[in-house]
């Protein structure tokens, strides 16, 4: 039997001007109640170097830290079945509240997804009732089950956030269509 899962309150505010989704917590992730819990996720070693938000601090901490720098984290989807922490496993998704997020953190101009997958829930699931035009950045996935890029690769690929966080809201906007 798969079990339906449920993803986390976003993390972010009025100030968030950059959204980082995955698609759904993985099993270690649903069990700490935490984002990238598994210890071989490099989530929190990008965001130590990005931004001083590495697992040295609490998870609240972290949290914080990456919504003073004006990151929201977020999954595409609310619920799902799932067996085990492989996306390609991902059934019946449920999308989350995106209409909710961006009315409260209107500043969010650039999407950076942590995967593939994440981008095409959100291309099938969001876009076609994104009422807003923003930026999309498909980064690739920072987790363990992702060891066809570099770790090298994936830390190039991910400074884009840092970078990002530094535009204003209006920025030239990329189709995900």
């Amino acid at each position: 039997m798969i079990g339906k899962i449920q993803s986390f309150p976003f993390s972010a505010d009025k100030c968030s001007r950059v959204l980082i989704l995955g698609s759904m917590p993985g099993v270690e992730s649903l069990k700490q109640q935490q984002y990238y819990a598994h210890p071989r996720n490099l989530f929190w070693d990008m965001m130590d170097e990005l931004f001083g938000a590495g697992r040295e601090l609490l998870y609240e901490e972290r949290l914080a830290v990456l919504r003073k720098h004006g990151v929201a984290l977020w999954d595409v989807a609310h619920s799902c079945r799932r067996k085990g922490s492989l996306d390609s496993n991902m059934t019946k998704v449920e999308v989350n509240n995106f209409r909710n997020l961006f009315k409260m953190a209107p500043q969010i101009h650039t999407v950076f997804f942590n995967g593939q997958k994440a981008a095409t829930l959100f291309r099938k699931l969001v876009v076609p009732n994104l009422d807003r035009s923003m930026k999309f950045v498909i980064l690739p996935s920072t987790s363990p089950a992702n060891a066809s890029v570099s770790i090298a690769k994936k830390k190039a690929a991910w400074k884009q956030v840092r970078a990002a966080v530094s535009q204003t809201l209006g920025s030239q906007s990329e189709s995900l269509r």
